[in-house]
């Protein structure tokens, strides 16, 4: 089910944003009983109103939960709330199917545009498909994120446009590992969308790992949950073939990465992570090109843990709220 579009249906390009931070912390729970005790996680979206903090402490309080954190954004001059919590609980006191409908309540109460809960540890984890072309450097450390549980992920599948010899570190990896792996080739006519969707369908979000392919908006619109891209951000902007290239010939000195929602504008989809750094005249093209690389990996793989854990948060037509 897609997070992102259940909360607003407008494409929205821009900037991710951190606002106010009301800390809570509570006790914590019995540690001889720690066995039995979950962490939960709560976003919630709201027009504004008073009271809206105090009814969902009361709500985690009233069942026996203990707040760790909240994050609260009320924009200036906007009747819309938003809010993150974080809060233990104990299984035996708070069943998952109450914990539904005690939020659900608290959603009608307050004519909620969203509101979500999601228990880690009995949860089923996001399942995910990555889209890869050539350069597989972003792929590669998802696959290896998943392994070693950095991710909060199930990848349901691989699929790629660009033939890989079946001997390659890749694909032994993906097969020993049971994960499906799919070559599709693509031409200008031919993008191969409809198989793409007969793939993906049960997923929860699709990511593209530096898939080289534009996606239609009739593809997106078909598929009807989120995807999320990532892309260098050489600063200044350079377009076309070697864009790397022609940064370092430029001599720029701040290269970056952004990772993004896609929408049916081409690379204009609303931001979720960005990162930069600083290269200098001491970089040769290939430390250069290294650098870039590495932020691209760092950029899609914290904005899919942020987005698994319910941080991001649309705002406006075209930004996003990132706890």
């Amino acid at each position: 089910m897609s997070f992102l579009r259940k909360v607003v249906s407008s494409s929205f390009p821009a900037q991710v944003l951190r606002f106010s931070k009301r800390p809570f912390k509570a006790k914590s729970l019995d540690e001889s009983t720690s066995s039995s005790v979950s962490h939960g996680i709560h976003v919630f979206h709201c027009p504004d109103e008073v009271g809206i903090v105090a009814k969902l402490s009361e709500c985690i309080a009233s069942r026996g939960g203990n707040i760790l954190n909240a994050d609260v954004f009320v924009p200036e001059d906007k009747n819309v709330f938003y809010s993150r919590s974080e809060f233990i609980f104990h299984r035996a006191k708070w069943s998952r199917v109450q914990m539904d409908e005690d939020f659900l309540k608290l959603s009608r109460m307050f004519n909620a545009i969203n509101s979500v809960v999601r228990v880690p540890d009995l949860d089923p984890r996001h399942k995910i498909a990555i889209l890869a072309s050539k350069q597989d450097h972003c792929l590669v450390d998802l696959l290896h994120g998943w392994q070693d549980g950095r991710l909060p992920i199930q990848i349901a599948s691989v699929i790629s446009n660009h033939d890989r010899a079946p001997n390659t570190h890749l694909i032994l990896f993906l097969e020993r590992h049971g994960i499906p792996y799919h070559c599709l080739r693509t031409t200008p006519e031919d993008k191969r969308e409809k198989e793409i969707l007969d793939l993906v369908q049960d997923t929860d979000f699709l990511v593209l790992a530096r898939y080289m392919q534009v996606l239609s908006g009739n593809f997106l619109k078909s598929y009807g949950k989120d995807v999320i891209n990532i892309h260098h951000g050489l600063l200044p902007s350079f377009k076309g073939g070697h864009p790397a290239k022609q940064a370092f010939d430029a001599g720029v000195k701040l290269i970056g990465a952004t990772s993004h929602f896609v929408t049916e504008e081409l690379d204009e989809g609303p931001i979720i992570e960005q990162m930069v750094e600083r290269v200098s005249h001491r970089d040769n093209l290939q430390s250069f090109v290294q650098k870039s690389m590495d932020l691209e990996k760092r950029c899609l793989s914290k904005a899919i843990k942020s987005y698994c854990e319910l941080r991001v948060l649309p705002y406006e037509r075209n930004k996003t709220v990132v706890f």
